[in-house]
């Protein structure tokens, strides 16, 4: 083992000495470098670590800018690397040293790691643009789908890379006929150069892979090619002739109306709203049509979103914007009449529809009356609007949902009206069903979340109070928390607190120190109302 050690410092001694005449490394670097000898022996221990590797890798890891030296070097490092399991490491290395290890390092870790399929299609990608090769990269994606016939992303890329290697041909053969040179001495495959690898890929694909998604991927790969109009059009007819119960498919075909020419008009803001309008209302006859197949969720989903996103969209015609509000409302209801308005869509239709705000809230709590969500929205609207039947409301909501699920929802609401209400309806729904414990449990979880009503304490303080023997400690502990969200300007906390002390469980001699907590806490007029209060305590008038 040694001599192996020594003969390896023996052939680094011309590279040193070499790196000391040039002034990259003094003596005593030299000398540091002949003793990472300790980091070679570990290399050539029985059982080996990762560690070990790493840390003779970054030891001997210097880039240098000298020609003459680098290639040693980087020759070592690769060399290390290769001995280790630890493949990917070298990715990297390889990437900023140099590439012509790349093809060695990836045959290395598909051998370890067939599994993978991003390392085919990272290892099929160096070869067809770093190498040059694209033969070898058709190889690479064969022997991948070997492995993962299924994979959408495998064959994705191999339909990506056939449909570049077509276009890069085509660049070349045009470049050769500009130069006036004969392409006959050339190989450009018709085949190749109009796509018809790519679409045997098409073909092999989808026999293994249903679905309009993947269609539709593959679609949208061909069209960033411009010669690839044939097969664009092949594959949208067996998407319309495949797929027709998919939304996807009339989501896609309807979408496709907004590029067609139509009747041009003259170029003024309202000319150019005509135009659009008539493009948005051949998209709306797709999806019209498209209902006709299937009258599903995912159907109204595509045809309500693909309206809200027109709605959204800016103009300064007002004629479009109306047209574009009166559709989406009128999708919103249809969609809602027919039961299939998915939950989170309500919420955009009530923030569009000032005039039935409080109609759609309440119809999305029927349509989805377990829904703590659906019940918080229709809270939140109905407090803004200051409504009466916001009472109401929640005491429906509480007999349809779970309290628990509810507080969970709607207690961090962004309305603090419903908030802080849910957290008292919750306390005392807990203390009525699971007793002081479970109202104690219950005050616990929700006494750090904002926002906080008075009631919220005061009601926890009766709990204690009504128990057999109170502790004080606790009673201290809610009025300590109330008086810090409402010590500045409420006195009557502060005073039901120090009669609290004066009790026969309390401490008395507290009063004192919470007099003056008071005094130096409150505000404005209420400093003169406690002092008076507390005046008349001291005084047995109260």
């Amino acid at each position: 083992m040694a001599e192996i050690i020594q003969r390896g410092i023996e052939d680094k001694i011309p590279e040193l000495e070499q790196l000391e005449r040039i002034g990259l490394f003094t003596k005593k670097e030299v000398k540091s470098v002949i003793r990472s000898t300790t980091l070679q022996y570990k290399l050539f221990r029985t059982i080996l670590s990762k560690e070990d590797f790493i840390a003779y890798i970054q030891h001997i890891g210097y880039q240098f800018k000298r020609e003459e030296i680098e290639y040693a070097i980087i020759h070592r490092i690769h060399t290390t690397f290769r001995r280790t399991a630890i493949k990917p490491c070298t990715l990297s290395f390889c990437f900023q040293s140099t590439k012509s290890q790349l093809s060695k390092v990836f045959s290395s870790m598909l051998a370890i790691h067939p599994d993978k399929p991003a390392l085919w299609i990272m290892a099929a990608k160096c070869e067809m643009e770093d190498r040059n090769s694209t033969e070898n990269a058709r190889l690479l994606f064969l022997r991948a789908l070997r492995f993962h016939p299924d994979n959408k992303k495998v064959y994705q890329e191999y339909f990506r890379m056939e449909l570049l290697h077509a276009e890069k041909l085509k660049k070349q053969q045009q470049e050769l006929e500009k130069a006036k040179i004969s392409v006959n001495e050339y190989e450009f495959s018709p085949e190749i150069l109009s796509g018809k690898l790519a679409e045997v890929i098409y073909r092999n694909a989808t026999q293994k892979i249903k679905g309009a998604d993947f269609i539709l991927s593959l679609l949208q790969i061909a069209s960033i090619f411009d010669f690839t109009k044939e097969l664009q059009e092949n594959i949208l007819e067996d998407l319309q002739s495949q797929h027709t119960d998919d939304s996807l498919t009339w989501d896609f075909m309807a979408k496709r109306e907004l590029g067609v020419a139509v009747t041009p008009e003259l170029q003024t803001a309202r000319g150019k709203a005509t135009d659009t309008n008539r493009k948005e209302e051949r998209c709306c006859a797709v999806y019209e049509e498209g209902l006709k197949c299937i009258s599903t969720e995912a159907m109204w989903t595509c045809y309500v979103t693909f309206c809200l996103e027109r709605y959204k969209r800016k103009t300064n015609v007002q004629e479009l914007k109306e047209k574009r509000r009166a559709r989406l409302l009128g999708v919103f209801q249809r969609a809602h009449d027919a039961a299939l308005l998915k939950e989170d869509l309500y919420k955009s239709w009530v923030r569009r529809d000032a005039e039935a705000t409080t109609q759609i809230a309440t119809a999305a709590t029927q349509r989805f009356s377990q829904s703590a969500e659906t019940w918080s929205l229709a809270l939140q609207v109905l407090v803004q609007l200051r409504s009466s039947e916001a009472a109401r409301l929640f005491q429906e909501a509480l007999g349809h949902v779970s309290p628990k699920v509810s507080a969970s929802k709607g207690l961090f609401s962004s309305v603090a009206t419903v908030s802080t209400t849910m957290k008292q309806k919750y306390l005392d729904w807990s203390y009525k069903t699971g007793g002081y414990k479970k109202a104690r449990k219950t005050f616990t979880s929700l006494h750090e979340h904002r926002p906080f009503s008075k009631a919220f304490f005061t009601r926890m303080i009766e709990i204690e109070k009504e128990q057999e023997r109170p502790k004080m400690n606790n009673l201290r502990d809610y009025y300590e928390r109330a008086l810090r969200e409402f010590g500045s300007s409420d006195e009557d906390l502060w005073m039901d607190y120090i009669k609290e002390e004066r009790r026969p469980n309390g401490k008395p001699e507290n009063c004192g120190t919470l007099h003056w907590r008071a005094i130096k806490m409150l505000e404005g007029e209420s400093v003169e109302r406690f002092t008076a209060q507390y005046t008349l305590l001291q005084t047995g008038h109260v």
